[in-house]
């Protein structure tokens, strides 16, 4: 208790000290503030960054693995001429992949896009919209989120039914004055009624696809007007295949595997032959993205900590100034029986709640920031960049402040008290 009791007092004799002196703690911590501002901005900047962006990579889906043509690959060197001539999944090969891997809860789909498509519905129409032909589970493998209506049936998809789902732009540009669920626009000649409309996603920080200005269709339907590539150069649209894993599936090592197993099987390689397929997953853009912005962060951190070094040498510079001004007091408290350690407490404390002042100044100055309406690039700081700056700024006033704290524990009384 009475250790408690001697820290409080301390504490207390920091904060009267601060008070006394208010334009130069204002001065102080003017320092730290900005140094906690540079530093939890820039954090805060490069995960709003990440974030927007991987919500943009959203529409590849979570957990799934795509059979294509194509592999996804970073860097300059992508050798192109050994996948040109690599046929593109088939209906069959989905077929088969269902009948094979389908249980176990897992979903398959296949799925084919074309742009560039005018809607037109009465007097309205719209252009350069994307349609999207897709099986029953595609709202399993990628995510269809339905403001209004519902999503196809068995029957729909088996029997190719002229039914859509519409984006949110096409349904406010088509029929700006009404429901557009339950009426029909027309597609290259056909009829389709919408029987559902997405919710709106807005504008994306990267020009990937949205469901804004898509259209989603009965793999059927959207065969018999596209028809289906076979080669994927440019004679109809190329169909993807993909595989949603499940939960217990860590790491959908085992399904690739698995996948790798089937689809080998289904093309008849041989044991020696390459694969003339590709199996591709979102992490790998996931993992790309991690990386390039886990260097951005180191960067941003060394320019933020320039303005952090500042801030601390401000604060130490005022502390051994407070220690000077401060001898005699500091004589008479010793020579009245106060422990060492309690006058190290009481100007340690005193540069930590400089320095945590500052940076509560300085994490206000980025929240306020951050309510800034921003169209572009939201902006949003997380409770562990809070933390993280209120640590840095105790970190910087234990540091600041010690040097001096010990300098006037180890003084000597009799030589404090004569001080001027």
């Amino acid at each position: 208790m009475l250790a408690l009791r001697l820290t409080f007092e301390s504490f207390r004799f920091a904060w009267d000290a601060l008070k006394s002196n208010l334009l130069r703690t204002i001065l102080s911590l003017l320092g730290v503030t900005v140094g906690i501002f540079s530093i939890i901005a820039v954090f805060t900047i490069v995960d709003s960054l990440e974030a927007n962006i991987r919500s943009s990579m959203n529409f590849v889906g979570d957990k799934v693995i795509y059979i294509e043509k194509w592999p996804w690959t970073f860097g300059p060197d992508y050798p192109w001429w050994k996948y040109f001539n690599r046929p593109v999944p088939s209906v069959r090969e989905f077929q088969e992949l269902r009948q094979q891997l389908g249980g176990n809860n897992r979903g398959i789909a296949i799925f084919a896009a074309k742009g560039g498509n005018t809607l037109k519905s009465g007097s309205n129409s719209m252009s350069d919209c994307a349609v999207q032909g897709v099986s029953y589970d595609y709202r399993v493998v990628s995510s269809v989120p339905l403001e209004t209506g519902r999503y196809f049936t068995n029957q729909e998809m088996e029997s190719a039914r002229p039914v859509a789902i519409i984006g949110a732009t096409i349904a406010e540009n088509l029929y700006p004055q009404g429901v557009a669920l339950g009426r029909d626009f027309k597609l290259r000649g056909r009829s389709f009624v919408i029987i559902g409309v997405m919710e709106k996603e807005g504008k994306k920080l990267l020009d990937t696809p949205s469901n804004d200005t898509n259209v989603l269709l009965p793999f059927g339907s959207f065969v018999k007007m596209y028809g289906l590539g076979v080669t994927g150069m440019g004679d109809g649209p190329s169909p993807r295949i993909g595989v949603k894993g499940r939960e217990e599936d860590a790491g959908l090592m085992d399904l690739e595997y698995e996948m790798r197993g089937v689809m080998r099987n289904i093309r008849g390689l041989k044991p020696r032959q390459e694969d003339n397929f590709a199996l591709n997953r979102p992490e790998m853009i996931a993992s790309q993205i991690s990386q390039l912005f886990s260097v951005i962060g180191v960067v941003g951190g060394v320019i933020g900590s320039f303005a952090i070094l500042v801030g601390g040498f401000g604060i130490a510079n005022i502390m051994f100034v407070s220690v000077r001004e401060r001898t005699n007091i500091i004589g008479i408290q010793k020579s009245l029986g106060a422990k060492n350690f309690f006058i190290l407490f009481q100007f340690l404390f005193e540069a930590v709640c400089l320095c945590l002042i500052g940076g509560l100044a300085g994490i206000l100055l980025v929240w306020l920031v951050t309510l800034v309406p921003q169209d572009a690039l939201p902006l949003a700081m997380s409770a562990s960049r809070i933390i993280l700056g209120l640590l840095i700024s105790v970190g910087i006033g234990v540091i600041a402040g010690i040097v001096p704290a010990v300098m006037a524990a180890n003084l000597d009384p009799v030589i404090a008290i004569r001080a001027k």
